[in-house]
């Protein structure tokens, strides 16, 4: 119990440095203040957790800082019940942050390892997360249109495919560029031809590729 109340402590504080940092969204605040983010990294790292930077999980991939998760989110605007598909499912957590708001995720992994991991990780902490080896180019189409889009990794430029795949008056969330820094991107579908994007700063990601690894 005296770990729990720790560790819940820990997440109050990451919550209010995120308050300080510009999050506003209560959904998204309340996710992060809930969710064991200790869980999702790898052992030996797990006293980094509540710090806000982001870590290695293997197969050259992180898990993003908790500011990057909590602006990403609150830039989808994710309402109970939207039907949200997620490029890069990482450690799984940027999908838990999602299925706690009441969404319902799809979510794509291109790294089998990771695929299996954090597939197994969200069943045992109850998050009801469709998790799909694929390759995020490509998207779900036989899932679609989705609400929202989330990238977690940096898109060389805006995956036309997957807009095809969101809905009109749905929301892409997508950061966008061939180098190290990428422009973080709202991508709001006016019509199949219309689309109203703005860019919200730099941020850092890895790369998005094609393809998926056995």
């Amino acid at each position: 119990m005296d770990k729990d109340f720790a560790l819940a402590g820990k997440r109050n504080k990451l919550v209010g440095l995120l308050k300080e940092k510009g999050i506003s969204d209560k959904t998204v605040l309340s996710a992060i203040s809930i969710i064991p983010r200790h869980k999702f990294l790898p052992k030996g790292a797990e006293s980094h957790a509540y710090i806000d930077k982001a870590i290695q999980i293997g197969s050259g991939q992180t898990i993003s800082q908790p500011y990057t998760v909590a602006f990403q989110t609150e830039l989808l605007e994710i309402k109970k019940y939207d039907k949200v598909l997620e490029i890069g499912t990482g450690s799984g957590y940027q999908a838990a942050v999602l299925a706690e708001m009441g969404a319902k995720v799809y979510s794509i992994e291109r790294h089998k390892p990771l695929y299996l991991s954090s597939k197994e990780l969200l069943l045992k902490l109850n998050y009801n997360v469709n998790v799909f080896l694929a390759d995020g180019f490509t998207g779900l189409t036989n899932f679609a249109p989705f609400d929202k889009i989330i990238i977690t990794c940096g898109a060389p430029e805006i995956p036309v495919k997957l807009l095809l795949q969101l809905k009109i008056g749905g929301i892409m969330v997508v950061p966008v560029d061939k180098n190290e820094t990428q422009d973080m991107l709202k991508i709001i579908k006016i019509s199949e031809k219309d689309f109203d994007i703005s860019s919200h700063g730099k941020f850092m990601f890895v790369p998005m590729l094609k393809g998926i690894i056995e």
